[in-house]
């Protein structure tokens, strides 16, 4: 059934096993519909963040308008989602999961377990619906991109002088990533001493050119043997103090003695160190630039939204009133 040519006020959801159920239809997007039921749940997620973000008469206010500004926002996208449909703009699975990636080292998230207990913390969403706004969100950026911000010039020089005046924005968490290889030192002096007798080994093949990764796979005991040993960018603070502060020693590349704590033995390998560093101004440009076109393109936004809500073909089943009054 083509949802443009409806004229109903609901469509079925019918569930394997279960009654069909009709859910109301409140507006119709260019063929996208909105249902009470879908539309309940983002007020609920909206109310909830604002109840997290604000308190009293501020928070009073931002609950007046929270309806509305929901349904706008749900109507936007569909209108958005469209126009970015029109310019090929596509949001690939790979982009979503290095932007999570980046969000989780940033914050020090291990799993993608440990990252959805924060957001149903902060934003009381799951992962799932946390991707989905994120995926609406980088569309919607990349078309105001494309359409209005490209049009709106800001010299290179005003981006340098920005980046200078404000260095230490971007200015990066000290951070430092190794491999490492690790030996039990056993429960009696002989399982230390093959254990030392492996060390001996693998300073012998390293000093011939084998590389310490291939070593790491042989030899080491640690479930990180399948990365070749590598932890990933680690905070200060995290190791043991004598295996970092012999990772901070080493130049890139380079490979310390023996280690030891209680229960192993460590070698390890300094990948990079990141311990006073601020983003390269390459790296920030785009970031930079949108930030400085922000004041100059809120209105040309406002023109460019109203511009496309008027071209939209947007039908209120439902008055648009008794939607907001709920």
């Amino acid at each position: 059934m083509n949802i443009r040519g409806l004229s109903v006020l609901c469509v079925p959801c019918i569930l394997a096993g279960a009654p069909e159920v009709r859910e109301e239809i409140l507006v119709v997007v260019n063929g996208h519909a909105i249902t009470r039921r879908v539309f309940q749940q983002a007020v609920e997620q909206e109310t909830a963040a604002l109840y997290r973000q604000f308190s009293g008469k501020a928070l009073d206010e931002k609950l007046r308008d929270a309806r509305e500004k929901t349904l706008q926002g749900m109507i936007d996208n569909f209108i958005i989602q469209d126009k970015a449909a029109d310019l090929g703009i596509q949001v690939r699975d790979e982009d979503i999961r290095n932007y999570i990636e980046d969000i989780k080292k940033q914050n020090n998230f291990a799993t993608d377990e440990d990252f959805e207990r924060a957001l149903k913390g902060s934003l009381g969403i799951g992962l799932p619906a946390y991707i989905a706004r994120s995926k609406s969100d980088m569309q919607k950026q990349e078309v105001l991109r494309r359409e209005v911000y490209s049009k709106i010039a800001i010299e290179d020089q005003e981006l340098r002088a920005w980046y200078l005046d404000h260095k230490e924005d971007y200015r990066i968490q000290p951070r430092f990533r190794i491999r490492e290889l690790v030996l039990p030192k056993g429960a009696t002096p002989e399982e230390t001493e093959a254990s030392r007798a492996k060390l001996a080994k693998v300073k012998e093949a390293l000093d011939k050119g084998t590389t310490f990764e291939n070593l790491v796979k042989e030899y080491s005991v640690s479930t990180s043997r399948s990365t070749g040993g590598d932890l990933g960018w680690l905070p200060r603070g995290v190791l043991h103090a004598n295996i970092e502060t012999a990772s901070l020693a080493l130049k890139p590349g380079e490979v310390s003695g023996p280690l030891e704590t209680d229960k192993n033995f460590y070698m390890v390998q300094l990948i990079e160190a990141q311990l006073d560093a601020v983003k390269p101004f390459e790296d920030v440009r785009m970031q930079i630039r949108e930030k400085l076109q922000e004041p100059k393109a809120q209105n040309a936004i406002e023109n460019y939204l109203g511009g496309m809500r008027t071209r939209a073909n947007v039908r209120f089943m439902v008055p648009k009133e008794d939607i907001i009054k709920g």
